[in-house]
């Protein structure tokens, strides 16, 4: 039986590509560089804020110092600008409810850099009792490590073979392989189902009610 899920934060809770992709689209513009398409993001994303500058930059321009500075306008826009149009995917907000009434505990790990992953979860969540919401922090490497997976086991010491990740993108099932848990990949994210399939998730949902099976909790 399952005692902790584990949840990545965007596309898996979340749908924050349009405000991710228009805070890109920004800084991009305060430098001068080309802006992309909304619809072009959800490849983009995944690796982290750094990672997601370094793709959306001209390959020529691609240095540590231009990543720095439009990662900095990144994050002056997005964190002014990060619920505009973000909102839970259907069906999140229930099974988060139907998890904590049945007692199982519920964490986030998320590449997103800390500051954010609090105030979205803040925001669209606070109800709900989470052990732990870690996002990127400085000196800790991002996923597929799996570092944040073991630092939430540190703060709710948990068996592995209790633990479910979650999430939308081959990097989700790495850092579950990684930190030897069962991995989930949802359907409904901003990576097609054959990068799950691909990256050999362990189960794949197509709607947030399919995760409750997979507990084997009684009800």
């Amino acid at each position: 039986m399952k005692q902790l899920v584990i949840f990545d934060l965007d596309g898996t809770l979340l749908n924050t590509i349009t405000d991710l992709a228009d805070a890109t689209n920004h800084a991009l513009e305060s430098f001068g560089f080309p802006t992309h398409p909304r619809e072009i993001y959800p490849m983009l994303v995944g690796n982290g804020i750094t990672r997601l500058i370094e793709r959306a930059l001209p390959e020529e321009h691609r240095d540590n110092s231009t990543i720095a500075k439009i990662r900095t306008a990144f994050m002056e826009y997005y964190s002014a600008h990060l619920t505009d149009f973000t909102v839970p995917y259907p069906g999140i907000p229930e099974l988060l409810d139907e998890l904590t009434s049945r007692g199982v505990k519920v964490a986030v790990a998320s590449n997103k850099y800390q500051e954010a992953v609090a105030t979205l979860i803040t925001h669209f969540f606070p109800r709900i009792p989470w052990v732990a919401v870690e996002g990127q922090k400085e000196g800790v490497p991002t996923k597929p490590d799996p570092s944040i997976v073991f630092q939430i086991l540190y703060q709710h010491p948990t068996p592995k073979s209790e633990v479910l990740y979650v999430g939308d993108s081959g990097v989700d099932m790495e850092t579950a392989r990684r930190a030897c848990v069962d991995s989930v990949g949802v359907a409904w994210g901003f990576r097609p189902q054959t990068e799950l399939e691909e990256t050999h998730a362990d189960h794949i949902i197509t709607s947030p009610s399919e995760l409750i099976p997979l507990l084997d909790i009684p009800r």
